[in-house]
């Protein structure tokens, strides 16, 4: 293809684009209102799954051990814990450190609560191990139950297949919200599109008549729906910003466990993925619109 030719649909898409300021209005309205609810969907699956992040984090497992344990079986304990993949951290907590930590969590106030531990000490030495996923605490107590020395192990399974379920369910749900997005957008603006083309049939059958052939008429339709994309991604995630700021700045002045992510994240991130997909949704939905009036 000529720079010739290139420059042409260029300068016809943006003349169409002018001719046509009513429908093209609207069907940047119809890109950006879709994009729109597609981010508010982005920005709330990505603030679910940092908080589920933040809950994994601090997924551990406490091995409670025996007063009379060896060295022999802590050592044992300890590299069969190591020799496991996915282990981030593998800290040794004794009896009295246990206490300190109590009585930090308790705080000065009922500091005389934990007195009478200083004097018999009922905590155990234990080991704390921190696993990188939820899915590796299963393998780190099966790999060590029933060894020599263990008192106890603490895993929090039950909290473990929450989130390992809820974080399933929002792969499922974050897949379903942007298939029907992605529907419901070349729909309206297929049809937005298709109004326009509509408006211009005779044009396009005259042009079938002199010879153009169909990819020449359709070129400076789908530059002109791929520029309908990018102008309502940009106005989409403008108004998305703003929203999301206030939205932001209150919830960070609220004592609010769900940690949000932070207002750039709309330019960093998500503008990206709204240039991108409003350039194909306007793209297909030009060429699907102009099929019909191609069949001359």
């Amino acid at each position: 293809m000529r720079i010739s030719t290139i420059k042409f649909f260029i300068q016809e898409s943006f003349r169409n684009l002018k001719r046509n300021k009513t429908m093209s209005i609207a069907a940047i309205t119809t890109v950006a209102a879709t994009l729109f609810i597609l981010g508010i969907s982005l920005l709330t699956l990505t603030t679910i799954r940092q908080g589920i992040l933040q809950v994994e984090s601090k997924v551990e497992v406490k091995v409670y051990l025996k007063d009379d344990i060896t060295s022999k079986q802590k050592d044992a304990i300890k590299n069969k814990i190591e020799s496991i993949d996915g282990i981030v951290n593998l800290d040794y907590e004794t009896k009295q450190e246990a206490v300190d930590k109590f009585k930090t969590q308790l705080g000065e106030q009922n500091e005389s609560l934990v007195e009478g531990l200083k004097k018999d000490n009922p905590l155990p030495n234990s080991y704390i191990v921190k696993v990188k996923t939820p899915e590796i605490v299963s393998q780190v107590v099966n790999s060590i139950k029933g060894m020599d020395g263990i008192d106890t192990i603490q895993d929090a399974r039950g909290v473990v297949d929450k989130i390992i379920k809820i974080t399933n369910a929002i792969k499922w749900i974050g897949t379903i919200v942007l298939i029907i997005l992605i529907g419901v957008s070349l729909f309206l603006i297929g049809n937005t599109i298709k109004i326009t083309v509509y408006s211009r049939r005779k044009e396009i059958g005259i042009m079938k008549y002199i010879g153009a052939t169909d990819w020449f008429i359709r070129w400076p339709f789908i530059i002109e729906g791929i520029v309908i994309g990018i102008i309502g991604a940009i106005v989409s995630d403008i108004v998305l910003y703003y929203m999301y700021k206030i939205v932001y700045a209150k919830a960070s002045s609220a004592p609010l466990l769900m940690c949000f992510v932070n207002p750039q994240y709309v330019y960093t991130h998500i503008l990206g993925i709204f240039i991108l997909s409003g350039s194909i949704i306007g793209a297909v939905g030009s060429i699907l619109s102009i099929r019909k009036f191609l069949a001359v």
